[in-house]
């Protein structure tokens, strides 16, 4: 089964969704035969590579949302990711363009390291304030997930990978994704958001059902018992 999951590493939803898809996943019966994959996108693709302002600043100002609204979502948001385990820290974000992390990411990827990157870039980000759009921080993170400098070094020094970032974002638009988190099972099953546990854990049932139907091995009927009785 293939999961697929458009995601921001500047999206604090797509943490908490990444928590309580990993709390449904752990409990699985068939998780040894789920094949997770994280597909980029981009809430703001505008954002220059570095913005000179706050998190609250960006988005009362470039979004157009009042200040105190916005710090009423930082609040609940925070709560949230509290209660998955996450420490939010919104007045030590960095506000930063997450395209080369993206491509990143996918460089991650191709050392079977996708998971590790995207669960550093995103806990960096919103749990101890690092600058994800920083030449000097994706480095240093794809050195401690043992990636070889000269790849990294093309991140800066050549367009790799952007074209697969950019692939994820129009595979994620032909699919009507406007939002992230967004979870795709099989290309069948797609969830918006970061649900429940529980709603994850009952897609996951259901899709597994709908690949893996039961299969009447008999073409007659053996003896067995119903609600009137056993056959004799």
């Amino acid at each position: 089964m293939k999961i697929e999951i458009w995601s921001d590493v500047a999206c604090p939803w797509c943490y908490i969704g990444k928590r309580r898809f990993e709390s449904a996943l752990a409990t699985f019966e068939h998780r040894d035969s789920v094949e997770v994959t994280w597909r980029s996108y981009q809430l703001d693709p505008t954002l220059p590579e570095h913005y000179d302002g706050t998190e609250l600043e960006y988005l009362s100002t470039r979004k157009g949302i009042a200040p105190q609204q916005v710090s009423q979502m930082f609040q609940h948001v925070t709560e949230q990711a509290k209660g998955e385990g996450l420490d939010y820290r919104f007045d030590s974000v960095v506000v930063a363009n997450s395209f080369t992390a993206h491509r990143l990411i996918h460089l991650a990827a191709a050392h079977g390291k996708q998971d590790e990157a995207k669960e550093r870039l995103l806990s960096d980000h919103f749990e101890h304030g690092k600058d994800i759009g920083s030449r000097e921080y994706l480095t240093s993170l794809a050195l401690d997930l043992g990636i070889n400098r000269d790849e990294v070094e093309e991140l800066f020094t050549t367009d790799k990978y952007a074209a697969d970032v950019r692939s994820d974002f129009e595979e994620g638009r032909a699919l009507g994704i406007s939002g992230v988190p967004f979870f795709v099972i099989d290309r069948k099953f797609g969830l918006s958001g970061a649900q429940p546990a529980e709603t994850f854990t009952a897609a996951l049932n259901e899709a597994w059902q709908a690949a893996n139907p039961l299969v009447l091995v008999n073409s007659t009927d053996g003896d067995a018992c119903g609600p009137d009785g056993c056959q004799v």
